[in-house]
């Protein structure tokens, strides 16, 4: 058994162009590679349009002949479900679990002898892999829906570019959140139980079964400060659905990116500190 102690450069501002280049390379590369998996995303596509229809059906009927539940009209409703189908994939909230796969092999090593630092490698497969997404997992859901249901469209115009970024942040946020959840297995040798919590926590809070508003206000606006979890769904769904004014909306997505920081820093942090430790068997 053997230490393994990476290197990574520094990140400084004469390299920052050469650092970007690298990114884009990579993120073009998990691009191509998530974009062979052809079968998988078009059994994708139908299981999330199925589910759609059902989830859309079920807050219709919450909203029942008010026609509004929790402050969202009909068509507000159905957008909410429509575009979150879709961006369940492209934020991915759950599948991904690469990396605890590798420090459990012990190839996670070879992630440590490159020159580009892991969590930036990861997170710029990853940003590939949410662009593949978008064509394939975001686009057909919402395309189906308006034949079968009225949506809502954003009458002011920050909320477009707003929506962009907040989607944005959710990625880079979501991806962080995966990151130390697989990177337990540098302590752990099983993963399952953080994997467990994790799936059960995020899908509950962070809006994907219902919109975080049909809670009591108590409830949701504490989640929304001190948890990252309405950031990776709810957040960028409100916005596109306009359900608060534009400083409001604003408001949100700078929490998204405060907290998608945040978890990067830690990321870096907690990867610095198991290779401190990082054993590696028959090495």
């Amino acid at each position: 058994m053997g230490s393994v102690n990476a290197t990574v450069a520094p990140f400084t501002t004469s390299n920052v162009i050469l650092w970007f280049r690298t990114f884009w390379a990579i993120a073009a590369s998990g691009f191509r590679r998530y974009s062979t998996y052809r079968q998988a995303a078009v059994a994708g596509i139908v299981t999330n349009t199925v589910f759609g229809f059902l989830r859309c059906y079920v807050l219709l009927a919450v909203a029942g002949a008010a026609g509004s539940a929790a402050g969202y009209d009909r068509r507000q409703l159905a957008t909410f479900v429509w575009v979150g189908q879709g961006l369940l994939t492209v934020v991915q909230l759950w599948g991904w679990t690469e990396l605890a796969d590798r420090i459990r092999t012990g190839d996670v090593v070879g992630d440590l002898l490159r020159p580009v630092h892991p969590v930036t490698a990861y997170l710029a497969t990853d940003t590939g892999r949410a662009g593949y997404a978008v064509v394939v997992r975001l686009l057909p859901p919402v395309l189906v829906a308006p034949f079968f249901f009225e949506l809502y469209l954003p009458s002011r115009w920050p909320t477009v570019p707003l929506f962009v970024g907040s989607v944005a942040a959710a990625v880079v946020l979501c991806f962080a959140c995966r990151y130390l959840v697989n990177a337990t297995a540098y302590w752990l040798a099983d993963v399952r139980g953080p994997l467990v919590l994790w799936t059960l926590g995020s899908g509950v809070l962070c809006g994907l079964y219902f919109p975080l508003r049909f809670l009591p206000e108590w409830v949701y606006q504490p989640l929304w400060i001190v948890t990252p979890f309405p950031s990776l769904l709810q957040t960028p769904l409100d916005v596109l659905v306009e359900r608060d004014p534009t400083p409001v909306q604003a408001a949100l997505v700078a929490v998204q990116v405060c907290w998608a920081a945040l978890l990067l820093a830690t990321c870096r942090l907690v990867q610095r500190r198991a290779e401190r430790r990082l054993v590696v068997q028959g090495g």
